[in-house]
């Protein structure tokens, strides 16, 4: 692992980093948040996932997560959205696929198998590296994101409920095998099987039988991509069928940028801290 930069904020300290990844087969750029309560003990990790055409810095310098973090004393981990470099193949001018596009799946279609495996990379190998370089309380997680991040944290924390104990999403990609930004790229990283996507299908894995105790989403009902591309209806009915309880709410005028996500961050840092604290 290499250090890119560090930075003093809130009493914490910024760091950006880069490592080779085995599971990307390629070099991978994250963020941690340290907060000041880490220089004397472990703290509660909460990993947040970002959107299309996002790297780990939209959240970092967009995100206003510092402020939070430092008072509930969590460390913040912001990954790569996708694996990147010459090597790794792209669809370039797409930014619905390839390059900031991951989706938080593991392909299994050539040649994206190869680089493509974002899901593996972030439940898996990232964890052990976070374990084995900061001070992280790894029996406390909570993982958060925005859109296919959303999408992503769901469908983290529906396989990996032993793991995670809080969950929450800005405007998430409910239904991802169906919406139309996403269901051409499982078709290129995933193939023809449809039964092999419900594995990265928030409401397909809870109409399967994958549970996780509450979700907390946040939804601007100003946002463009709204009835199409995230559907929290669907989400909220599969949540009720299930049993999970969801608060989803619907914040009145608010769009899809970070805009929206910064003015409910505290909101969501605070909802995982008290559970990461129980």
């Amino acid at each position: 692992m290499k250090t890119i930069s560090l930075e003093r904020s809130y009493g914490g300290t910024q760091g950006v980093y880069t490592h080779r990844s085995d599971t990307c087969n390629c070099d991978m750029t994250f963020a941690v948040y340290l907060p000041p309560q880490a220089q004397e003990r472990p703290c509660p990790v909460v990993w947040y996932l970002s959107g299309l055409t996002c790297t780990h810095a939209n959240v970092m310098e967009k995100g206003e997560y510092r402020r939070a973090a430092s008072l509930l004393g969590l460390i913040v981990v912001c990954p790569d959205t996708s694996p990147r470099g010459e090597d790794v193949p792209d669809d370039s001018g797409n930014w619905q696929f390839g390059s900031g596009a991951g989706f938080y799946v593991d392909a299994t279609c050539s040649p994206f198998d190869v680089n493509y495996r974002m899901y593996s990379y972030v439940s898996e190998e990232l964890p052990r590296l976070i374990a084995s370089e900061f001070p992280a309380d790894m029996a406390r997680q909570g993982v958060f994101g925005h859109s296919m991040g959303g999408h992503g944290a769901i469908t983290l924390a529906l396989n990996h409920p032993e793991r995670f104990r809080s969950c929450s999403a800005f405007a998430p990609i409910s239904r991802p095998t169906v919406a139309g930004w996403s269901r051409p790229a499982f078709e290129r990283y995933l193939g023809a099987d449809e039964g092999a996507w419900r594995l990265y299908d928030s409401c397909a894995l809870i109409e399967d039988g994958f549970h996780f105790p509450e979700l907390l989403v946040d939804q601007g009902t100003a946002d463009p991509f709204l009835d199409d591309g995230l559907r929290p209806s669907e989400l909220q009915r599969a949540c009720e069928q299930a049993g999970i309880r969801l608060n989803l709410r619907m914040q009145e005028g608010y769009g899809h940028s970070y805009y929206f996500i910064s003015t409910f961050m505290e909101d969501h840092l605070k909802w995982h801290a008290e559970r990461l604290n129980r």
